[in-house]
């Protein structure tokens, strides 16, 4: 009985880790896209970007299709840029993950939230495909005394 218990543990241990791991390692892609924005750092985005990814979003209530090198090109080595971001979701299976990020843009008093989907190849997780919106700042209106 004590062999099959420790054999249990081992295996849900085993299993928690590699959870653990693989949520790291999102984790470590999703803060290249976060600080390489952030910090001019062009270099970190093509490490968590695979070559052919593209970003999506709606504007005039009409698809818009924008190039991952198209967006990678207007991030200037150095420049720091007034982004806060923050991983709220991560859930992946295998070598498949779905991963939801809020980046708050001051200076634009915007809310942007990114979807992306990342898969795991040659043992590195990818960003292969970004959906974002934003959302503007609400208005603070003082309360009537």
């Amino acid at each position: 009985m004590r062999l099959i218990l420790f054999t249990f543990c081992l295996l849900f241990t085993s299993a928690s880790i590699h959870a653990q791991t693989e949520t790291e390692q999102i984790s470590k892609t999703l803060m290249d896209y976060i600080e390489g924005t952030a910090n001019g750092e062009p270099d970190r985005l093509r490490e968590a970007f695979d070559k052919d990814f593209n970003l999506y979003f709606v504007k005039d209530d009409s698809l818009q299709v924008w190039s991952g090198e198209g967006y990678i090109n207007r991030i200037k080595k150095g420049k720091k840029n007034n982004r806060i971001g923050r991983i709220i979701s991560i859930d992946f299976e295998n070598n498949a993950a779905s991963a939801k990020v809020e980046i708050d843009m001051p200076g634009m008093k915007r809310i942007y939230t990114d979807y992306f989907l990342l898969l795991k190849m040659e043992g590195r997780w990818k960003i292969v495909h970004k959906s974002f919106t934003f959302r503007p700042y609400p208005e603070h209106k003082e309360a009537a005394k």
